[in-house]
């Protein structure tokens, strides 16, 4: 199987790329059997139909990555040597990672709310096979499409797709009251560019729906890694409040799922159009 779906748009029109690296849901017979969780505890942090939400980047001119493989089995979203000793054979104790620490390194010992996906352990050759049959490719093929957009157009955007338990957000407040039903993680503007992410803001909000800034998402690895907004390469991550289109707990699509994913259509062709640039055509 391979570790990622890329669609692409028949002509691409727009330095801004679309990837949703935590909503693979192929969990291998030999994964979902060794675990000591039923498949539906395996899937709660699973970033669910999120791909879905964002399907339609290509016919606005944008590419979309998507993930094949679960979170759970292994997080691109994690550095790769993001290694956790209390779950893979023969490490040493590396300095404190708190994301390591939680059980969240690149291979997760534990799903949401801490449950421990093992019993045992698993070896570093399997470890290891994950991130090089897994990880290495989608990074890969994150690289190509940054370097595609500096090819086309001078510069790349790469909106990182995700979502969140409406609980992470339940105890903030919004500058109107409200809780926000989307989290935007710029790393604090480490990653992007301030009028990338307004005009972010503005397509959300646009559709009526709340936003917030860096609390509690300010972003993870690939935020951090690949945001350079000084050499025109800007990250944004995305957290949609999830109970705004499924039911968390059965892990299906809920009454409003068909509507909101019509709004997000409209949003991922307004954010499709911060990258837009007339590009001369070839002769031939």
């Amino acid at each position: 199987m391979k570790p990622f779906r890329l669609r692409m748009p028949d002509v691409r029109t727009t330095s801004v790329a679309f990837a949703s690296p935590h909503s693979g849901r192929e969990y291998p017979w030999s994964f979902v059997r060794r675990s000591i969780l039923d498949e539906r505890i395996l899937r709660s942090s699973e970033d669910a139909f999120v791909d879905q939400l964002f399907e339609q980047a290509p016919k606005h001119g944008a590419p979309f990555l998507t993930a094949t493989y679960p979170r759970a089995w292994v997080d691109v979203n994690r550095s790769a040597d993001e290694l956790d000793p209390a779950l893979i054979e023969g490490l040493g104790r590396n300095a404190h990672n708190p994301r390591v620490a939680s059980g969240l390194g690149v291979v997760p010992r534990v799903v949401a709310n801490g449950r421990a996906i093992y019993r045992g352990k698993l070896t570093r050759r399997e470890a290891d096979a994950r991130i090089r049959d897994v990880w290495q490719p989608w990074h890969e093929a994150i690289k190509t499409l940054l370097d595609e957009s500096h090819a086309l157009f001078g510069e790349a955007v790469l909106v990182d797709c995700h979502s969140m338990p409406h609980e992470a957000i339940e105890s903030l407040s919004h500058p109107r009251g409200q809780r926000p039903d989307i989290v935007l993680g710029d790393r604090f503007g480490a990653a992007a560019s301030s009028k990338i992410v307004d005009r972010i803001e503005a397509a959300f909000a646009g559709a009526g729906l709340r936003v917030a800034r860096n609390a509690p998402f300010a972003g993870a690895f690939v935020t951090q890694h690949y945001g350079r907004p000084a050499r025109g390469q800007h990250v944004v991550q995305i957290e949609i409040d999830r109970a705004l289109y499924m039911n968390e707990q059965a892990i299906r699509p809920n009454g409003n799922f068909k509507s909101f994913v019509g709004l997000m259509e409209a949003v991922t062709a307004e954010i499709a159009d911060i990258g837009r640039r007339d590009i001369p055509l070839a002769a031939e």
